[in-house]
């Protein structure tokens, strides 16, 4: 029985809408290897995870030393050394007063973790998260994720969670024609949310700097400074999920850094161990001391395999300026893929931070029809030609291109080359 078939007897994969048709065998770089021998351009990352590029050298080797001397010892039981390095490492490049990290295994455990430490600092219980966004499939991050195709049947959700509009300029809610006719109403309406949708015991306040399942949406760029305005006034603390915006992916180690605001607890994961499972929330000391023993704990969290891996990763991140090469390639990029003019649909938008790209596709440009049919074909058709992209939005209408942060500009062209012909086909 080959792979495939074993995928279809034995994993579950019913939650995903298609698996793709290939079968792995290794990869490099920017580029997968599969059992038949075919070559395939990642333009995904593994959703925005090896930012370091597929089997970095820096990281697999770190991760091997590590290996031979220790690979679990439950770190908040005993000491280990990778764990105290990393957290120290996290302290330094995170932006404010940052200081106190907990380690886990995946981005909705970070979350899941974050929220129960907002909860126990204020002493409040209600939460609020934007339309649009997505944190994670446990149940307490789909309560926080505003988007009904993530929540089918999954019911019923967590109490005490409200919702904001989204700072989605493209579909804007109250159907403004950009940040300068709207004033950052989306921004200004939070003050509503809590007036309306709360009972005044709002513990949290929860967004991604760029929401990538929600379609790569990008904030106008007062929008947090506005929001961190109104949260300080109602002593509620911001959380800011970096899970897929961080680690260089946006051209800032972390998105919320174009921003100007300090959070006052941050989630990661994906890219903060190229491709090993570890994730974190780092929060201010006296917010992270609320926690007391026997509150909280992960079995796995800071593995120190994990951990020696994120330490090689950052290093290998800082020492190359991969934030500013990925502004540069992105940079590149867009203006190459501006330059399309397909054939049966149209480009609605196309926008990012660094090499978190989204490509709008819609049937209209007037009516902005979401062509989500179409996109799945485009996906389907770039893969047979080499090209391996994600899809995503709400409407299920965008194609996401979020590539390992070095790749090479020759690469980058090939994307641009590849998607310029299944788009004008």
């Amino acid at each position: 029985m080959d792979t495939k078939q074993k995928y279809k007897e034995f994993v579950n994969t019913g939650f995903v809408k298609a698996v793709e048709p290939i079968v792995i065998d290794k990869a490099e770089g920017s580029t997968y290897f599969a059992e038949d021998g075919k070559s395939y351009l990642d333009c995904f990352s593994g959703i925005s995870v090896v930012n370091a590029g597929h089997c970095n050298p820096a990281v697999i080797n770190a991760a091997r030393e590590q290996m031979e001397k220790l690979v679990h010892c439950c770190s908040y039981v005993y000491h280990a050394k990778p764990v105290g390095d990393l957290a120290e490492k996290l302290a330094l490049i995170t932006p404010g007063k940052l200081q106190k990290s907990f380690f886990g295994n995946g981005g909705a455990e970070a979350i899941e973790g974050a929220l129960r430490l907002a909860k126990q600092f204020t002493n409040k219980y209600e939460m609020i998260a934007l339309t649009g966004s997505f944190h994670g499939r446990s149940l307490a991050t789909l309560s926080i994720t505003g988007n009904s195709g993530r929540k089918k049947q999954g019911g019923p959700y967590l109490p005490g969670v409200a919702f904001a509009p989204h700072p989605h300029c493209y579909r804007c809610p109250f159907k403004q024609k950009g940040p300068d006719s709207c004033g950052m109403l989306c921004a200004e309406y939070l003050e509503d949310v809590i007036l309306y949708q709360t009972s005044g015991s709002v513990a949290l306040f929860i967004a991604e700097p760029v929401m990538g399942e929600g379609g790569i949406v990008v904030p106008p760029d007062s929008y947090f400074k506005v929001i961190k305005q109104i949260l300080d006034k109602h002593s509620i603390l911001f959380i800011a999920d970096e899970v897929q915006s961080g680690f260089c992916r946006t051209g800032k180690t972390f998105a919320i850094e174009h921003y100007g605001i300090d959070p006052d607890i941050m989630t990661m994961a994906k890219g903060i161990a190229a491709g090993f499972p570890l994730s974190c929330f780092i929060a201010r000391p006296d917010v992270a001391d609320s926690f007391k023993p026997g509150d909280h704990l992960s079995t796995f969290g800071g593995n120190p395999v994990s951990c020696a891996a994120s330490l090689a990763n950052i290093e290998f991140l800082e020492a190359n300026r991969i934030a500013q090469q990925s502004i540069d390639k992105g940079k590149m990029l867009i203006s190459e893929l501006e330059k399309i003019e397909p054939t049966n649909v149209r480009i609605g938008e196309i926008r990012g931070k660094g090499l978190m790209i989204g490509i709008e596709l819609v049937k209209d440009a007037e009516t902005k029809d979401p062509a989500a049919e179409e996109a799945g074909k485009i996906r389907e058709e770039l893969r047979k030609k080499g090209l391996l992209v994600g899809v995503g939005g709400t409407y299920g209408n965008v194609l996401r291109i979020q590539p390992p942060l070095t790749i090479t500009e020759d690469e980058l062209i090939k994307v641009a080359d590849l998607t310029r012909s299944v788009l004008e086909q």
